[in-house]
């Protein structure tokens, strides 16, 4: 098998050999030419602009994945240019296992879906770089401040994209978004804490989610 007879196409040898094995090469092909490019077209900077979550996908030096979620006020994903993306990194759990990843390996996957309006998503894929805030505003003087307290960026992650392509809607679910204080957390307390506003930066362990899955409480119970 010669693995360098589409070495000109977007994607891996991978899934190019899969392509050849189920005979969908020549589909491939037209999403290639028609839908995969290697910046962001108006249409898509508008759409990263309004966006208020996108999913991340990283991996260490070995190939290891993680797979997260970041969220914010829409335009917390910067759009800097047609090839550069940028978001800030808040506190979180300490783990900072997206940002470890990102330093032993750059390659990042971004996934963004509007579930309830035009319900199409975008995947941005590219290299990433960590830059400290003061640097970064220092270098782009015209990005947010969020006024929230805890809301104020340990790092930020630029992105340099690569491929730019649609994820089409024929199984993204319509989605309708709900009041805040509707939503509710295992313990029946408001998931986004008095007054039903989000708890940007809290530490309080309730308002976080507190032990929802029961890992806490499993690794405390007795054994036998």
């Amino acid at each position: 098998m010669h693995h360098d007879q589409r070495a000109d196409r977007p994607g891996s040898h991978g899934e190019h050999e899969i392509q050849r094995e189920l005979g969908t090469a020549d589909r491939a092909d037209r999403f290639y030419d028609e839908q995969v490019l290697d910046r962001l077209n108006p249409r898509m900077r508008e759409f990263v602009g309004r966006q208020e979550m996108f999913f991340l996908a990283t991996a260490d030096r070995h190939g290891e994945c993680d797979n997260t979620f970041r969220a914010g006020p829409p335009g917390f994903l910067c759009v800097l240019d047609d090839t550069t993306l940028a978001y800030p990194e808040y506190r979180g759990n300490g783990v900072m296992a997206s940002l470890g990843n990102i330093r032993e390996n750059p390659h990042v996957g971004l996934l963004m879906i509007d579930f309830s309006a035009d319900r199409i998503g975008l995947h941005v894929n590219g290299r990433a770089r960590l830059v400290t805030d003061p640097a970064m505003r220092l270098s782009h003087p015209g990005l947010p401040v969020d006024a929230v307290p805890g809301r104020r960026p340990q790092m930020w992650v630029e992105v340099e994209v690569e491929e730019a392509y649609i994820h089409c809607s024929k199984h993204i679910p319509r989605l309708v978004r709900a009041p805040a204080q509707t939503r509710r957390n295992a313990d029946g307390a408001s998931a986004a804490g008095a007054g039903g506003e989000q708890a940007w930066g809290t530490d309080d362990v309730k308002r976080k989610g507190g032990d929802y899955f029961g890992a806490a409480a499993a690794r405390r119970a007795p054994t036998h």
